[in-house]
């Protein structure tokens, strides 16, 4: 159905792609400085699951009906704005985590969850979805719809496994900042600030 010559170009561009700094970076990066390894990898499996269901709209065409919208764009970002602002604040607000902590104390299905609605409430994430994924399809061989989704497949796969080795780093750091009693605090106002960072890139993003 798809060339292997073509997985593989494929394959390259998401890596280089994801190599780009961007919002899902610097949120499973905090995630695995605050929760260590499997907060980490939470995150990573939140933007996976973000990744699917952004699959499975473009392969439907849904994508481009929603892009299609004038207003979709603006309501998609500043949701987007609102709901990490939200979150910034949620992270001031409660008690600072002790970092020897285990990961009981906290819950891998909110870090999931916060992940993909970070990547879903991202206009940008639904454009390149409906721009990028066509480009490798091989109208010729028909199963246009297939070729979506194994596309998309590969790319949650790629990102999914990138973004568990970031949340792995973020575990190194994580090692570091714990041997300084400040480090809970510290660790409240990093993610904060990677969220209103995040929410203000949103607000300010254009097509």
């Amino acid at each position: 159905m798809i060339s292997l010559s073509t997985l593989a170009t494929f394959s390259l561009a998401v890596l280089f792609l994801l190599c780009s700094p961007g919002p899902n970076m610097a949120f499973v990066m905090t995630c695995g400085v605050q929760y260590g390894v499997r907060g980490g990898v939470a995150a990573a499996l939140g933007i996976g699951a973000a990744d699917i269901v952004l699959t499975v709209l473009t392969a439907s065409g849904i994508t481009a009906v929603i892009t299609a919208w004038p207003p979709s764009f603006d309501l998609l970002r500043y949701a987007g704005a609102l709901y990490l602002l939200w979150l910034a604040y949620k992270a001031l607000r409660r008690p600072a985590m002790v970092m020897q902590a285990s990961v009981a104390a906290f819950s891998l299905r909110t870090v999931f969850v916060q992940s993909s609605l970070n990547s879903l409430f991202n206009p940008k994430a639904w454009l390149f979805f409906m721009v990028f994924l066509p480009q490798f399809v091989d109208t010729q061989n028909g199963m246009v719809v297939q070729q979506l989704l194994l596309l998309g497949l590969v790319l949650t796969l790629i990102s999914s496994l990138f973004h568990a080795l970031l949340g792995s780093f973020g575990h190194v750091m994580r090692g570091v900042l714990v041997r300084h009693a400040y480090a809970a605090r510290l660790q409240a106002w990093l993610l904060a600030t990677v969220l209103v960072t995040l929410a203000l890139r949103l607000m300010l993003m254009t097509r």
